[in-house]
C-alpha cells in the first residue's frame, strides 16, 4: 500500500507523456483570466464545493505557515501564471509525498515531500508550471465534472483540495492518494499541460529541460522500492513508459533556444530551516530504498553537508537488513566528519553499537552525544544506557 500510495501521488503530476506530446510548434497564447461563474450555474456550483475545501485548507493544522517561504513559492508560481497571477493562491502542506494540485478556482496545493525531492528553483517550476497548464486549459474543471458525474465528488475533493498530513496522518495519506490515482487525468490532459508547462518555464527565464530531470528523478526512487521494478504501481500501468516520457519531455524542451536559470542555491536556502522535519517525515513512509535514492541524489548536490549524510545512515539503521548496522555506523561517521552534523549522530550510532553488542563503542558514542546536548531531552534515558554499558 505505501508504495501504490507513493506512486498515486506522483501520478497527479505525470511529467511526460508521449512521442506527439510537442506536435503543435506554435506558440501558447495564455487565455484571458477567468472569471467567476455565476453561482447558479453547473460551474458555480463546483466553483463553491472547491471554495469551502479551501476554508477548510486554511485552518489546516498541517498548513506550513511561514511568510518567507510562502512567499518565494508563491512568487514562482505568479511568474509562471502571467496574468493569471492574481488568481492564483499556494498553500503548502507539510504531506511526505510527492504532490501538488491546481483547482478551477486557482488554488494551488504543494505537498512537502515535493519540495524535498526538487533540486533547484527550476525544477519546481516544472511541476507547478504543469499543475498551471491544467488550470489553464480547464482540465481540472472537465475532472470535477467529470467525478461528479459518476458520483466520485466528494473524493475527488478531498484528495485534490483537501487536507493532508504527516506523521499520524501518513495512513489516511496512502488511503486518499490511491483515490487520487483513480481519478487522475487522461493522457491528452497531461501531454497538453506538459506543452503548456515548458512554454510557461521559458517564457519566466527557467530552464526547461529541469522537466525531464524531474521525471528521471522520480522513476529513480520508484525503481528502488518494492514491487516489480520500473513497470509496478498505478502510474506505470495506465500511462506510456516512464524512460520514453522522460527522453520526450527532453527532446521538447531541446526547442526552446535558452537554457534558462536554475536557482538551486537559493532553492536549498530557502528550504533549508524545513528540510530536516521535512527528511523526518520521509523516513516515517518507511519506503526505505525509495528514501535511500533521494538522500543520495540530495547528498550529490550538497557534498560536505553533514545532515543529509546523517539521515543516510538513519534510514539504514531503521530498515535494519543485512549490513544495514554496519552501513549507518559509517555513514554517522561520515556525518561528522562534514559540515554541521545534527548532535544526533552520536545518539543515533551509539543506538546501533548496543543492538551490534559492542558497548564500548556505544558508551564512547553516546558521551560525545551528552557532551555536546547536556540538556537533551533524552538525555537521561541515555545516561543509563552509559551506565549499562
Amino acid at each position: 500500500m505505501r508504495r501504490r500510495a507513493f506512486l498515486c501521488g506522483c501520478g497527479s503530476l505525470a511529467l511526460g507523456a508521449a512521442t506527439q506530446l510537442f506536435a503543435e510548434d506554435s506558440a501558447y497564447a495564455l487565455p484571458a483570466r477567468f472569471p467567476r461563474p455565476e453561482p447558479t450555474s453547473e460551474e458555480g456550483g463546483l466553483w463553491s464545493y472547491v471554495d469551502r475545501a479551501e476554508k477548510r485548507l486554511q485552518k489546516s493544522s498541517f498548513l506550513i505557515r511561514d511568510p518567507a517561504l510562502q512567499r518565494y513559492i508563491a512568487g514562482i508560481a505568479c511568474r509562471l501564471a502571467g496574468e493569471h497571477c492574481p488568481d492564483t493562491r499556494v498553500y503548502l502542506m507539510r504531506t511526505p509525498y510527492f504532490n501538488a494540485s491546481m483547482a478551477p478556482n486557482g488554488m494551488m496545493q504543494v505537498w512537502s515531500g515535493l519540495l524535498l525531492r526538487m533540486t533547484s528553483e527550476a525544477q519546481l517550476a516544472a511541476v507547478l508550471g504543469h499543475e498551471i497548464g491544467h488550470y489553464l486549459a480547464r482540465h481540472s474543471l472537465e475532472r470535477l465534472r467529470d467525478a461528479k458525474s459518476r458520483g466520485a465528488f466528494a473524493q475527488v475533493l478531498g484528495v485534490a483540495l483537501g487536507v493532508g498530513g504527516a506523521g499520524a496522518g501518513t495512513g489516511l495519506l496512502a488511503q486518499t492518494a490511491v483515490v487520487a490515482g483513480a481519478y487522475a487525468y487522461g493522457r491528452d490532459h497531461e501531454r497538453e499541460a506538459d506543452r503548456i508547462g515548458l512554454e510557461l518555464m521559458a517564457r519566466a527565464g527557467y530552464a526547461p529541460m529541469e522537466a525531464s530531470r524531474v521525471w528521471g528523478q522520480l522513476l529513480e526512487e520508484t525503481k528502488a522500492g518494492p514491487g516489480s521494478g520500473a513497470s509496478a504501481g498505478l502510474l506505470f500501468a495506465t500511462h506510456p513508459a516512464p524512460e520514453e516520457r522522460e527522453k520526450t519531455l527532453a527532446e521538447a524542451a531541446a526547442r526552446f533556444a535558452s537554457e534558462g536559470r536554475d536557482g538551486a542555491e537559493a532553492y536549498r536556502a530557502m528550504l533549508a530551516p524545513y528540510r530536516h522535519a521535512f527528511l523526518e517525515d520521509e523516513l516515517r513512509r518507511r519506503s526505505f530504498g525509495e528514501s535511500l535514492v533521494l538522500l543520495e541524489r540530495l547528498a550529490r548536490s550538497a557534498p560536505r553537508d553533514g545532515e543529509i549524510r546523517f539521515f543516510k545512515g538513519e534510514a539504514y539503521r531503521m530498515r535494519a537488513e543485512g549490513s544495514d548496522l554496519a552501513v549507518a555506523v559509517d555513514e554517522y561517521r561520515a556525518a561528522q566528519a562534514l559540515d554541521a552534523p545534527p548532535t544526533e549522530s552520536y545518539r543515533s550510532m551509539g543506538i546501533v553499537h548496543r543492538r551490534l553488542g559492542q558497548p564500548q563503542d556505544a558508551a564512547r558514542a553516546f558521551a560525545r552525544y551528552l557532551e555536546l546536548k547536556p540538556d537533551a531531552a533524552d538525555a537521561e534515558m541515555i545516561r543509563a544506557y552509559l551506565k549499562q554499558a
